[in-house]
C-alpha cells in the first residue's frame, strides 16, 4: 500500500519556479550592493566596509549555490532515486552555512589585521554612511521578503539564504558604528566591529548547519501522536503505532502501523488502510506521500499500541 499526493509534481514544480524567481532577483540585489560596499571601502581603506562588501559578494554567490541545488532538486522520481531528489535543496543549505564560515573567516582575518597595525586606518566621509545606509535598506528588505517566502514555500535554502543575507544586515550596522566611531576619533573601533560580526556570523552559520542537520539525518518532522489522533479518526481503526516521519518541512514521508479488527477480510482491512493515507495526506499539506501498514488488533499488536501510548507517542 501507500498514497502520494496525486497533485504532488505539479505543486514542486510551481515551487521549485518560485523560489528560483527569487533567487534570481536576490542575485541582482547583492551583486550591486556588494559592488557599492567593496568599492567605497576600498577608496576610504575601511577593513569592515570591505569585509562588508566581500560578505555581500558571498551572499551573491549563495544565490548561485541556491540556484544549482534547485535546479537538482526539481529532478522528477527515477529508478535511483524513488524519494524524488529534494535533498539537494538541503545540500545547497548546508553548503551556504559553509561559505557563511569562510566569509567569518575573511572578516576576522581581515579585523586582527587591523588590530595588529598592518591596515592604515580608514577616512570617513558622509558619502560613507550614504553608501551603508542605503544598502542596508536593500538588504532588510532581502532578509524580511526571502525569509517570508521561504516560510511560506517551506523552503530550506530560501531561509537559509534569508539567514546569510541577515548576517550580513549585522555586518552593516556594525560597519556604520564603527565608522561613527572612526569619524569620533577611535581609528579601532573598525577593526573591533568587524571582529564582532565575525562571531555573529559564526552563530548564523550555526543555525544554517542546524537546519540542514534536521533533514539529512531523518528527524521526525510531525509528532507520532498527532498522526495517530488523525489516523483513529477514520472508521475501523482500533489502534495505531510506529509513527515515523522524515524529509524537509515542505515534504515529509509517514509511515505507520494502523491496527483493526482480525475479523475483517483482507480486502477490508485494505480499504481503511488506504482511507487512513488518505486521510493523512490531506490533513497535514506537507505531507507527499504517506504508508500505512496493516495489523490484527489482536492481544500482541494491543501491546504495541500501549507501549506507544506510555511513551507519548501515540
Amino acid at each position: 500500500m501507500g498514497y502520494r499526493r496525486p497533485d504532488e509534481s505539479d505543486q514542486g514544480a510551481d515551487r521549485v519556479r518560485s523560489i528560483k524567481r527569487v533567487l534570481w532577483i536576490i542575485l541582482f540585489l547583492n551583486f550591486g550592493v556588494a559592488f557599492a560596499k567593496f568599492a567605497w571601502g576600498t577608496i576610504i581603506k575601511s577593513a569592515a566596509m570591505q569585509a562588508d562588501g566581500i560578505h555581500s559578494i558571498f551572499d551573491g554567490a549563495s544565490n548561485v549555490v541556491g540556484l544549482v541545488g534547485m535546479g537538482y532538486a526539481s529532478r522528477p522520481v527515477d529508478e535511483d532515486h524513488p524519494y524524488g531528489h529534494g535533498k539537494y535543496e538541503t545540500y545547497a543549505s548546508a553548503i551556504i552555512g559553509a561559505m557563511l564560515l569562510l566569509a567569518a573567516y575573511r572578516i576576522g582575518s581581515e579585523a586582527i589585521a587591523g588590530l595588529t597595525g598592518q591596515a592604515p586606518p580608514p577616512t570617513v566621509t558622509w558619502m560613507s554612511f550614504v553608501v551603508m545606509i542605503g544598502t542596508l535598506g536593500v538588504n532588510l528588505f532581502i532578509t524580511t521578503w526571502e525569509r517570508r517566502v521561504g516560510r511560506k514555500l517551506g523552503s530550506s535554502i530560501l531561509v537559509a539564504d534569508a539567514s546569510h543575507t541577515g548576517s550580513d544586515v549585522l555586518v552593516s550596522l556594525g560597519v556604520i558604528v564603527s565608522l561613527v566611531l572612526v569619524k569620533l576619533g577611535f581609528p579601532k573601533a573598525d577593526p573591533i566591529v568587524a571582529l564582532m560580526v565575525a562571531g555573529a556570523i559564526v552563530y548564523t552559520a550555526w543555525g544554517v548547519f542546524k537546519q540542514a542537520s534536521a533533514t539529512l539525518s531523518d528527524s521526525a518532522r510531525i509528532p507520532a501522536k498527532v498522526i495517530c489522533d488523525a489516523a483513529l479518526k477514520v472508521d475501523g481503526v482500533l489502534g495505531c503505532h510506529g509513527v515515523r516521519t522524515r524529509g524537509s518541512e515542505a515534504e515529509v514521508y509517514v509511515d505507520m502501523h494502523v491496527q483493526v479488527d482480525p475479523a475483517l477480510t483482507v480486502a477490508c482491512g485494505h480499504a481503511i488502510a488506504e482511507d487512513v493515507e488518505r486521510t493523512i495526506v490531506d490533513e497535514f499539506p506537507q505531507v507527499v506521500d504517506a504508508i500505512v501498514h496493516l495489523e490484527p488488533y489482536d492481544d500482541y499488536q494491543r501491546a504495541k499500541t500501549a507501549e506507544d501510548l506510555d511513551a507519548g507517542r501515540a
